[in-house]
C-alpha cells in the first residue's frame, strides 16, 4: 500500500520501489498554479527531466517522478521549491528552473532549500542560485576574510558587492572599497588613451554595474561623492589602513605576490575583506607568479579565512557558458597528462 505524507504545499505518495529505482507522486493543491509550474507546453517539466535525469509525467494535479532514488529525491526537492515560490506569488522562469536543478543537489546539512541564506538590500533579497553560491553567501556572512575562486559567471563579485551594500545600509560598516589590478588581457594603462580616471574606469566597470544593481544610481553617485563608496585601482591601496570597511579585491589572479600581501595587510579594525579571482585567466607576464595563487598556498587553513571554490556547476549565466568552461578544463587536463607523460618518458630515457 502506498504511504501518503502530507506537507503544507503538497501531498507526496511513495509507490512501491520499481526495478529501476524509486517512484514518487506529488499531489499539488492549487490547480491554478500547476500550469505555471509546468510551463508552456510542459517546457519546465522537460527541463527538470533532462537536468535531473528522471522521468516526469503529469496527470491532473499530480506529477509522478521515477528513476534513481537520489535523482528522484532531487526532483522532488526542486518541484517543491518551485511550487512554494509560486505560492508566495513570485513568478518563475527558465533561470529559476535551472536554479532549482542546481540547488536540489546541495549536500550541506546547514543549508537546506527551506532555509537558504539571503543577502537583503533595500532593492530586495539576493538569494543563491547554486550550491557553491549558498556556501559562499554563508561565508560572506560569517568570515572576516573570504576568498572566492572560480570561473566566470559564478557570481563571485556580484554576491560580494551585494553583501557589502547590505552591510553598509545596515550600518555594520562605514564604507565600501572596491578595487582591481589594472592589468588585463595584455593591456597596460600607459597605452590607453585619456587621463587616469578614463584609463582606469573600464577595468572597474563590472564593479560599477554590480553597485547599480544593488542601489539606485543617484544613491551610488551620492555615496561615492561622500566617500562611503570608493572604487580605485589596487595601486592606490599602498600605505593605507582600511578600518570599518567592506573591501573587495576583484580579478585578484592578476596581482603579483607583493601586491597581494600589500592589499591583505591593509585590513584594519572592523573590516571585512573579499578577494575574488579565476586562476584559469591570469594575464600577468610570463614567469610572474599570481598573487592569488601565492596567497592561497600561504593562507588556506589560517583561522578567520574562508576559501570558497566554485566550478562549472555554479555557472549561472547562459548554460553554454558552463559547457565552455568545461571544454577548457578538459583541454587543460589533457595537456597536463601529455606533459606528465613526456616528463616520465624523458626521465626513463635519461636512465
Amino acid at each position: 500500500m502506498s504511504q501518503i505524507v502530507t506537507s503544507p504545499t503538497s501531498d507526496r505518495t511513495q509507490a512501491n520501489p520499481t526495478p529501476s529505482g524509486k517512484a514518487v507522486t506529488l499531489t499539488f493543491a492549487d490547480n491554478a498554479l500547476l500550469p505555471l509550474l509546468l510551463g508552456d507546453h510542459d517546457r519546465y517539466l522537460v527541463r527538470l527531466e533532462q537536468g535531473l535525469g528522471v522521468r516526469l509525467s503529469c496527470r491532473g494535479n499530480r506529477i509522478a517522478i521515477g528513476g534513481d532514488a537520489g535523482r528522484v529525491d532531487a526532483a522532488e526537492m526542486a518541484l517543491t521549491a518551485l511550487y512554494r515560490r509560486l505560492e508566495r506569488g513570485e513568478p518563475i522562469g527558465a533561470s529559476d528552473v535551472d536554479t532549482a536543478i542546481r540547488m536540489s543537489e546541495i549536500d550541506d546539512p546547514r543549508l537546506p532549500l527551506s532555509d537558504l541564506p539571503a543577502i537583503r538590500t533595500r532593492r530586495g533579497a539576493v538569494g543563491p542560485r547554486s550550491p557553491g553560491q549558498a556556501g559562499y553567501m554563508d561565508a560572506l556572512a560569517r568570515s572576516e576574510m573570504v576568498f572566492g575562486i572560480g570561473p566566470a559567471g559564478t557570481g563571485k563579485t556580484y554576491l560580494a558587492v551585494a553583501q557589502a551594500v547590505a552591510m553598509l545600509q545596515a550600518g555594520k560598516v562605514d564604507r565600501i572599497v572596491l578595487s582591481r589590478p589594472a592589468v588585463e588581457a595584455g593591456e597596460r594603462l600607459g597605452f590607453l588613451p585619456g587621463d587616469l580616471k578614463e584609463k582606469v574606469d573600464p577595468y572597474l566597470r563590472p564593479l560599477y554595474d554590480a553597485l547599480h544593481d544593488m542601489m539606485p544610481g543617484e544613491q551610488v553617485i551620492r555615496r561615492m561623492g561622500t566617500g562611503e563608496i570608493e572604487v580605485a585601482p589596487l595601486a592606490f591601496m599602498r600605505g593605507r589602513t582600511l578600518a570599518h570597511a567592506f573591501v573587495i579585491l576583484d580579478e585578484a589572479q592578476n596581482t603579483t605576490a607583493v601586491q597581494m600581501k600589500m592589499f591583505l595587510t591593509r585590513m584594519g579594525e572592523g573590516t571585512r575583506m573579499v578577494i575574488t579571482g579565476d586562476l584559469s585567466q591570469i594575464d600577468l607576464p610570463t614567469g610572474t607568479r599570481s598573487g592569488l595563487r601565492d596567497a592561497l598556498d600561504t593562507l588556506e587553513g589560517v583561522a578567520g579565512i574562508t576559501v570558497c571554490r566554485f566550478d562549472k556547476r555554479d555557472v549561472v549565466r547562459h548554460p553554454l557558458v558552463a559547457r565552455i568552461v568545461d571544454a577548457y578544463e578538459q583541454r587543460e587536463a589533457a595537456q597536463k597528462d601529455v606533459r606528465r607523460s613526456r616528463a616520465v618518458a624523458a626521465e626513463v630515457a635519461g636512465k
